[in-house]
């Protein structure tokens, strides 16, 4: 069955939002520039991803048996970049646009991560990633460095890497419509940007979520407003039509859920339904990202014709292909015509021999300190950013434990509790080996990647009521969060308490259950509490830290997990420390 979208009034309006099912892969003769039996149309094939996150080796695991009931191993820059180039040799030259979603930086492996991406932003040049919208991890270093992964220049602290040749900037253009600076008003970056493809013009609006301030350090972002996603797409749809631009799809870094395949739209949920709902009839297509998640959905829009909008999962594991048919003297889309399908990343593939080099090159940098063995464990340590973030995980707690030990001390802030977010752990720690070292083995690397944020532990004062209010805020409306309401808290050991989810918000820890090591937490009485900097500023919307007094600093995250690897070998996953969470 393919899905069609259109902008014709009087076309029949879905039921519900996710009524749409697959939209089938157009066959070769839909890709053709001219569409047969009209001369006035052309097809433009636009390839898109999103939440690349600089994971340039193939390493990371299949998709669910829900979203991939073959089970193809997937993933890996040298095979996106050959899949990409072999869905482009199904169209006439010139007739291919490659875009992003966001979060193609921040939050990434070792490999990357370790350089301040500059791996990731050298991959994508070498794809011929033509134009992308901000995520929220482009603002993980701030807005500074933002600029920087742009434009190019040597690190500030770290230098050049290559001091021969120096990072030389994005080759693509990063869109910010929705990030303003605080000093002129003006976006961070450009807000949108025109490409001419068949003697068309396609405008793209790139934006983040409104809550992108809520997620990253706030320190680093606080020369910016984040403006609504509505809004902004409405204002700069207008303003891209008044420019004779009638092709306009939006990059959102936002998204929901569904529960099918990658090419299915069941139940997609909050909050991309509402937004996409509300998004001006002007826009065409609008290509997501942020939660991981792959879904080719056809929605209508707010004059109740249908549109696409897709995403692609995470991590290059899969690339979106969408044929917009367009009307060359009119420059509208004919979304009766236009299709969208969901291509997994094989591994089958050959490899992209120029993505080899560079992963080769920036391994040969790093390679001493990557295989570093820093530490064992006997057992799955598991509970990753990449799974359920809303629940206990036993990595979480472990990470939890690390920075207990490092803000315990007298002389390191006195912690007696620690906390730790779910979504901060950016791996867990199975038995099987990640890179060449053995089974139960940790690498540096292994470190870096569960901890690549560069955050700061920290110790502070709150009372008893005050960590109530803390452990309430894991779960907000998703008109406060966005797309993930529930962001659950890692605890150090000693620490426990129950929740019940049944009840409302702002009451589901169970009154008198919070204890430390047996003794009941008193509302009024102090604790010392050991947590990120991020998390204290108020990161996550974890606000009830900001109450914390009594600031002391500790260690870089990084350093400190490494160190609390080297000395407890043998590390095991803990049991539940929280009860019904």
């Amino acid at each position: 069955m393919t899905i069609t979208t259109r902008r014709r009034v009087g076309a029949t309006v879905l039921a519900a939002a996710c009524a749409a099912t697959l939209a089938a892969a157009p066959a070769s003769g839909d890709t053709k520039d001219k569409p047969k039996g009209n001369p006035n149309l052309t097809t433009v094939q636009l390839l898109s991803f999103n939440d690349y996150h600089g994971h340039l080796e193939a390493t990371d695991p299949k998709l669910t048996p829900a979203e991939d009931p073959s089970q193809t191993p997937v993933g890996g820059a040298e095979y996106l970049s050959t899949t990409l180039s072999n869905l482009r040799s199904k169209v006439g030259k010139g007739s291919s646009l490659t875009v992003a979603a966001g979060d193609l930086i921040g939050g990434s492996p070792f490999l990357s991560g370790m350089f301040h991406d500059e791996p990731s932003v050298e991959s994508l040049n070498q794809m011929g990633l033509d134009v992308s919208s901000v995520g929220n991890h482009e603002f993980d270093e701030g807005t500074d460095e933002l600029l920087r992964m742009q434009n190019g220049g040597c690190h500030p602290t770290d230098g050049c890497y290559f001091p021969q040749s120096p990072y030389a900037g994005a080759d693509f253009q990063w869109l910010s419509a929705n990030v303003v600076r605080k000093d002129n008003g003006k976006t961070l970056l450009p807000g949108t940007s025109v490409k001419t493809v068949n003697g068309v013009k396609i405008g793209f609006i790139g934006m983040t979520l409104e809550a992108t301030p809520t997620l990253v350090s706030p320190a680093g972002v606080s020369s910016v407003d984040f403006l609504d996603e509505v809004q902004t797409a409405n204002a700069q749809a207008a303003a891209l039509k008044k420019q004779g631009v009638k092709s306009i799809v939006v990059l959102l870094h936002e998204g929901g859920y569904q529960t099918g395949t990658i090419n299915d739209c069941n139940g997609i949920s909050a909050p991309i339904a509402q937004i996409a709902a509300q998004i001006t009839p002007e826009v065409d297509q609008i290509i997501t990202g942020h939660t991981h998640q792959a879904y080719i959905c056809s929605l209508p829009d707010p004059a109740g014709n249908d549109r696409l909008v897709t995403s692609a999962h995470d991590y290059g594991r899969a690339v979106t292909e969408t044929s917009l048919v367009i009307n060359t003297k009119s420059g509208e889309v004919m979304r009766d015509r236009s299709t969208a399908t969901n291509h997994l990343v094989a591994q089958t593939a050959p490899k992209d021999g120029a993505i080899t080099k560079i992963i080769d090159k920036w391994n040969t940098l790093a390679g001493p300190l990557k295989a570093q063995i820093v530490g064992t464990h006997t057992e799955d340590i598991l509970g990753d950013s990449s799974g359920n973030r809303g629940i206990e995980t036993p990595m979480a707690d472990v990470v939890a434990d690390a920075i207990l030990a490092g803000t315990d001390g007298p002389n390191e802030g006195g912690a007696q509790i620690a906390f730790m977010n779910v979504g901060g752990v950016r791996e867990d720690l199975p038995m099987k080996p990640k890179y060449s070292e053995a089974p139960g083995q940790i690498t540096y690397a292994e470190a870096f990647d569960i901890a690549p944020f560069n955050n700061l532990l920290v110790s502070i004062d709150l009372t008893g009521d005050q960590i109530r209010q803390v452990l309430e805020q894991q779960y907000q409306p998703v008109a406060a969060r966005g797309s993930r309401p529930m962001l659950a808290l890692g605890v150090s050991k000693g620490f426990t308490y129950d929740w019940d989810a049944s009840q409302p918000q702002g009451s589901r820890v169970v009154n008198g259950s919070m204890a430390l090591n047996g003794a009941p937490i008193e509302a009024t009485k102090t604790y010392r509490v050991g947590t990120l900097n991020f998390l204290a500023d108020g990161g996550d919307l974890f606000t009830a830290f900001t109450q914390g007094t009594n600031r002391a600093g500790g260690p870089e995250d990084l350093a400190n997990l490494v160190a609390y690897f080297q000395a407890n070998p043998g590390l095991t996953a803990p049991a539940s420390r929280i009860g019904g969470l």
